[in-house]
């Protein structure tokens, strides 16, 4: 879950009371400070956010930022479909001609696939 969604405080009070409690987080609710005594728990693992540190990730995050500047700068609509594995799965000659990932199309004025 996202940062918001925990209320760390009482994390905290409840990992302090319950020391057989395990967590591990990548995500902060007020990132990026973190609750008071969190990072001293012993039973707590803290780390950057690293729930998309893998290759296949970064590269098809790569892909349809490429793929997102591609298509603006040639005036192609948005994609409005909500599997964009075609851009991330496909040979470059065969991917759609649309922006995969413009969320604020509308806002934008563009035209939508």
């Amino acid at each position: 879950a996202r940062g918001p969604c925990i209320d760390e405080a009482a994390l905290v009070k409840h990992m302090q009371e319950h020391p057989d409690f395990r967590a591990g987080l990548d995500v902060y609710e007020d990132e990026p400070a973190m609750k008071p005594g969190l990072t001293q728990l012993p039973n707590a693992v803290i780390v950057p956010h690293i729930a998309s540190a893998s290759m296949w990730t970064r590269s098809g995050m790569s892909t349809l930022a490429a793929a997102n500047v591609a298509a603006c700068v040639n005036g192609l609509p948005a994609y409005n479909q909500m599997d964009i594995t075609p851009f991330l799965e496909a040979p470059i000659a065969s991917l759609p001609a649309a922006a995969p990932s413009i969320v604020n199309a509308k806002d934008l004025n563009m035209k939508v696939l």
